[in-house]
């Protein structure tokens, strides 16, 4: 690209927060250099992995790089938000150590944002991929829909609430682009945690700006064991217990604001279920009294929920038939 066409085009950062998984970072940072847009800078941000990246960073020979290691494990989400403070760019991305973008991807989302500056984000859909980087067609088509993608059309949501944080249609994390300034980065709640990315969907929508969509299958997700969704999904009671404190940290805040009080039952609904989830890793971490907290506070919103109502009952089990519950839940 000539100084006189990257001077025409604004400046993108992709933000990839790594731990300790090099090879799906070799092809995540391969996607990004490869992007045909080409005014970009690639913050590579390890989280002080047992064994540096720096050599698979090196390999790239790409002056648009940019490696920095954390000397402490700070964690997921403030890996990823101390890459999105360090961004110079006008737009900013999210491509998780084990994701990849097609090498459109920007050349077909930065253009509906630089025509139109009412815009705060552009997203697209994606490809579900399996561990060794196989499309997985069905998997692909159930996300589309479980997300309600397939019932959008191609072009711009404004407001986008009920896209953005009741159907969650917009993934953050995965298939977006951000216009920067429009996101306080630097004073980002903590308590989003694992949930950034549905706080920031929720940032967005309050802007009172737009978002475009394409159903462009633009990005790819990757599917395995060692995802954070497989973790927080699976007997982790640790993970489980992250994932249910952002969730509430999160609807609670949508519950506070009256701009959404049209969407107020499914937001309860779901904080109900999160409590539920909070109290089940509680009882896994041997901590029935803190977890009858949350258990209560779930039932008093949802009463004839049989997952609450059975969490709450093996709560009262003594600890030495714990093994007992986990069977069950």
């Amino acid at each position: 690209m000539s100084l006189e066409s990257m001077l025409s085009t604004p400046l993108v950062s992709i933000i990839i927060p790594t731990y300790n998984r090099p090879a799906y970072l070799k092809e995540a940072i391969a996607s990004a250099v490869q992007q045909t847009y080409r005014n970009i800078e690639v913050i590579v941000s390890d989280d002080c992995s047992p064994d540096s990246p720096q050599a698979i960073v090196d390999s790239f020979h790409d002056s648009r790089i940019y490696f920095r290691r954390h000397s402490t494990n700070l964690g997921m989400f403030a890996n990823t938000l101390s890459g999105f403070c360090d961004a110079k760019g006008k737009y900013v991305v999210s491509l998780n150590d084990d994701n990849a973008l097609n090498s459109d991807f920007l050349e077909k989302l930065i253009p509906p944002l630089e025509a139109n500056s009412e815009l705060v984000m552009a997203f697209c859909d994606h490809c579900i991929i399996n561990a060794d980087s196989a499309i997985d067609p069905l998997e692909t088509e159930k996300n589309t829909g479980r997300w309600k993608r397939d019932r959008l059309q191609e072009g711009i949501y404004q407001p986008f609430y009920k896209q953005g944080l009741v159907d969650e249609a917009v993934p953050t994390s995965v298939a977006a682009v951000i216009r920067k300034a429009m996101i306080d980065w630097d004073h980002f709640p903590a308590g989003a945690g694992v949930y950034w990315d549905l706080y920031t969907t929720y940032l967005a929508c309050c802007t009172g700006r737009g978002a475009y969509y394409t159903s462009e299958r633009l990005a790819q997700y990757r599917v395995h064991d060692q995802s954070e969704t497989a973790v927080s999904g699976s007997q982790n009671a640790k993970a489980k217990q992250r994932k249910a404190s952002a969730e509430i940290f999160c609807y609670e805040s949508f519950l506070d604001d009256k701009r959404l009080k049209e969407f107020h039952a499914c937001f309860k609904q779901r904080w109900a279920h999160a409590n539920t989830t909070m109290g089940i890793a509680l009882l896994r971490l041997e901590n029935p009294t803190e977890a009858q907290v949350y258990l209560l506070q779930a039932l008093r919103s949802q009463k004839t929920d049989l997952r609450t109502i059975v969490a709450l009952a093996l709560s009262f089990i003594p600890l030495s038939c714990y093994a007992f519950k986990f069977l069950i839940l």
